[in-house]
């Protein structure tokens, strides 16, 4: 196989500009910045905004003469050729074969990379090729075929539905501890494999939770994605409603009889080489049992306070806070902003052997290796008072508790936190001056807050734009003063989600975290001791330099990551004292 690099004469700056709307202070200003780093100028034009990935990947076929489609016709690929290559393979590095030439002994390959050529000499060699043929696509639109054509369940669930009846006969068949990846299950029961495709649909959109819907004529499937609800697909017919349930009861080892009460469960499942821990709850309603269904992967690699959203300052801060021999640290925030994953994140960062960790948590979400874990259990009585008093004649250096929700447990983790304990922990408030006051409205005792609590951490999640389909704009002053930033004078370009069909036509493409992080320092110790409003404490806090929701939300909009809706939609709350 020819590299690629060799192959063009053409300089790709000079490509973009005559087919694209690169301008030559753009480029002059993109040259610049290639000289103080090691990365290729098309990498610099996407980083900075100025083009989208599709349009430099065109560019660089026209520099190298390599054919380039926004978008693969999974009609066109042999399906022969995708049973040699593992579906981590090609995913890891952006491959796909779609034709292999006997005459030629010629391969196709679809690749969003042209200059990493060690796995397109993999599969050359693979399917013994003399040389291969690159088709350039996004990294985007080949992922979404090789979902598409190793995905052999999801393109068909409408299918599946029409081969499924009541027939429960093959349900209870669960061969292996080990979850089996579904993409290679050959289950022949069609209620399980339509089961297995609505998972595998869930997944490839990015899905973190399954709504199953019972109606009077129909079942109707939801998908949250990015906290938004959508409907992927048609409504399912009526009558498959109870083989429904009862396969995924199943897989979760819930009792099948028992439809009149609520269940919860867990399923452990493997999806395209990827773990997902899934959370299942079913509740009887008027015309059968609703289910929902949250999927959580395996979220070793997320736990990065970077990748969460915390910009180096904050990242240091926190990091110092979590190093404290004792102390409460309070995340807040309404429910699904994200909480549990900060506080994970955090203990990563001090997870070593000379600590002992404990946690106990509703449920127990994110697992990870040297801590443990207690769930709460209620019909054991196994609460959060009762399982951190057990924890505290564990010898623990660092705890956990899931949620602070009375004054029971408020009292056993400050005692914990004055013995010489680190205790983490959440409330549900809109900030974090609000978290000091709630702890005193449950009862406890001014001067033992202000003793104790180390620091408060608000939170929200926003939207981040997509990046295939964000476009610029000029914002007006009215905008920018109700987001709380200074009007600079000279016109600023944001961003906002045009959509396309990368993004599903939102706009957006995952979500990221603003923080507002505030350390109680003697000021604000003294003021919690004398039981001083929480819009006082927050005035304080400000003016010893903690940033707000909003601030830290407006820095995320000027560097077009987020748009100006999303912050004020998840910022509605705050005041006008944020300036940045």
């Amino acid at each position: 196989m020819t590299d690629p690099a060799h192959r063009g004469q053409l300089d790709l700056g000079e490509v973009l500009l005559q087919n694209s709307r690169l301008e030559p202070e753009q480029l002059e200003k993109a040259r610049l910045r290639q000289q103080t780093s090691r990365a290729r100028l098309g990498e610099i034009l996407v980083d900075e905004g100025i083009l989208n990935a599709d349009e430099v990947l065109a560019g660089t076929g026209e520099q190298l003469g390599l054919e380039f489609r926004q978008s693969i016709d999974v009609g066109e690929i042999d399906e022969k050729l995708i049973h040699h290559v593992p579906i981590s393979f090609a995913k890891q590095h952006g491959v796909l074969p779609l034709h292999f030439s006997e005459d030629e002994n010629l391969l196709r390959v679809a690749t969003s990379n042209p200059f990493d050529a060690a796995p397109l000499d993999d599969l050359r060699i693979l399917f013994g090729a003399e040389d291969i043929e690159i088709v350039l696509s996004g990294r985007r639109a080949v992922t979404t075929a090789i979902n598409e054509i190793y995905d052999r369940g999801a393109a068909e669930t409408g299918l599946l539905a029409e081969e499924a009846t009541d027939d429960l006969d093959a349900l209870a068949d669960e061969a292996s501890h080990e979850p089996q990846d579904l993409l290679e299950a050959t289950d022949d029961a069609p209620i399980i494999r339509l089961v297995n495709s609505l998972l595998q649909h869930a997944v490839k959109e990015r899905a973190s939770d399954i709504h199953i819907e019972p109606f009077e004529k129909e079942i109707r499937v939801r998908f949250r994605i990015d906290d938004v609800l959508y409907e992927p697909m048609k409504p399912l017919p009526r009558t498959l409603q109870a083989s429904i349930a009862s396969r995924i009861k199943i897989m979760g080892n819930l009792d099948i009889a028992e439809k009149r009460l609520p269940q919860d469960g867990r399923i452990r499942l493997k999806i395209a080489g990827r773990d997902y821990d899934v959370r299942l709850s079913t509740v009887p309603v008027a015309f059968g049992e609703r289910l929902v269904l949250r999927l959580l992967p395996d979220t070793q690699t997320l736990l990065d306070l970077e990748k969460i959203g915390f910009n180096p300052e904050q990242r240091r801060v926190l990091e110092r806070i979590v190093r404290r021999p004792n102390g409460i640290f309070l995340v807040t925030g309404p429910t699904g902003s994200g909480k549990t994953t900060t506080l994970h994140a955090s203990l990563s960062e001090i997870n070593h052997i000379d600590k002992n960790i404990i946690t106990i948590e509703e449920p127990v979400e994110i697992t990870q290796k040297g801590i443990s874990q207690i769930e709460v259990n209620p019909k054991i009585n196994l609460s959060f008072s009762t399982g951190l008093r057990a924890i505290l004649r564990q010898d623990p250096n660092v705890v956990l508790v899931g949620e602070i929700r009375d004054k029971e447990t408020a009292d056993i983790a400050i005692q914990a936190s004055l013995t010489g304990h680190l205790v983490l922990s959440t409330l549900h408030t809109n900030d974090a001056a609000s978290a000091i006051t709630r702890l005193v409205d449950m009862g406890v005792e001014p001067f033992l807050v202000g003793s104790s609590l180390v620091g408060v951490l608000a939170q929200r999640l926003v939207r981040v734009l997509c990046t295939e389909c964000r476009e610029a704009y000029t914002p007006t002053g009215e905008e920018l003063k109700e987001a709380g930033i200074d009007d600079p004078g000279t016109p600023l370009t944001l961003y906002r989600g045009k959509g396309c069909a990368n993004c599903a036509h939102t706009g957006y493409q995952g979500r990221l975290g603003i923080f507002e992080l505030m350390l109680v320092e003697d000021s604000i110790r003294a003021m919690v001791s004398k039981n001083v409003d929480a819009k006082t404490i927050k005035k304080q806090a400000v003016k010893q330099g903690m940033g707000t929701l909003r601030q830290d939300g407006a820095r995320k909009v000027l560097q077009g990551i987020t748009s100006m809706a999303e912050l004020l939609r998840a910022t509605e709350e705050e005041g006008t004292i944020d300036q940045i």
